[in-house]
């Protein structure tokens, strides 16, 4: 029996269908970078200057940090799904570190890029990537869970001042209607919370 592969060995075997994004100056050390990626196996896509747009197809992007481009700020960065960047930096000082944290960096590499630890760097991007990908996902689920649950719990507020109800009455009486128009409990609950606010602005009118 095969033993299921590990996140490490699925990150590791990944690398061939990889298409890497590099933002990185026509010099040695960009043409350098390219190579290396394709001897990893991955596919690349080398543009300079730094595109406000990304290819849909974008698995990773790698960005050179240069002075003229040190306030570059795309939109793709801040989104859930964009793709995990790794910067290059050929010197320090606060301005290129304030601009790895705006773009959100996942990694770092020095330049001149060495093959050495870049390998490294990409599966390591790609696993802070996924993990921070699955935290906000369990956060959205758990507060859509919570905004259900609060719906649920005013819709049987409703049920129980207006038809004199228990919470457990008024609960059946939902999960009743589901069942019988076939949509969830959180739709029923909003069409009462719908129905009584119209009623509610009726009676005020």
């Amino acid at each position: 029996m095969k033993t299921p592969p590990t996140g490490t060995s699925r990150l590791l075997r990944d690398l061939r269908s990889l298409n890497v994004v590099v933002f990185h100056p026509d010099d040695t050390d960009g043409q350098e970078l390219i190579a290396q990626l394709r001897r990893i196996g991955c596919r690349v896509k080398a543009f300079w200057p730094p595109r406000e747009r990304l290819p849909e197809d974008a698995d990773l992007v790698f960005l050179a940090v240069r002075p003229e481009v040190a306030s570059f700020e795309p939109g793709w960065v801040k989104r859930e799904d964009s793709p995990p960047v790794i910067v290059v930096v050929n010197y320090e000082n606060p301005t290129m570190v304030e601009s790895v944290l705006r773009m959100n960096a996942s990694g770092v590499v020095a330049s001149p890029v060495k093959s050495f630890g870049l390998l490294t760097a990409i599966v390591v991007a790609r696993s802070q990537a996924e993990r921070e990908r699955d935290r906000l996902r369990y956060i959205s689920k758990l507060e859509q869970r919570l905004a259900s649950q609060r719906k649920l719990a005013k819709a049987k507020t409703i049920l129980m001042q207006t038809r004199a109800v228990s919470e457990e009455e008024a609960y059946r009486l939902i999960r009743e209607q589901a069942m019988t128009k076939r949509v969830t409990t959180e739709e029923i609950a909003d069409a009462i919370i719908n129905a009584n606010d119209i009623l509610s602005f009726e009676g005020k009118a």
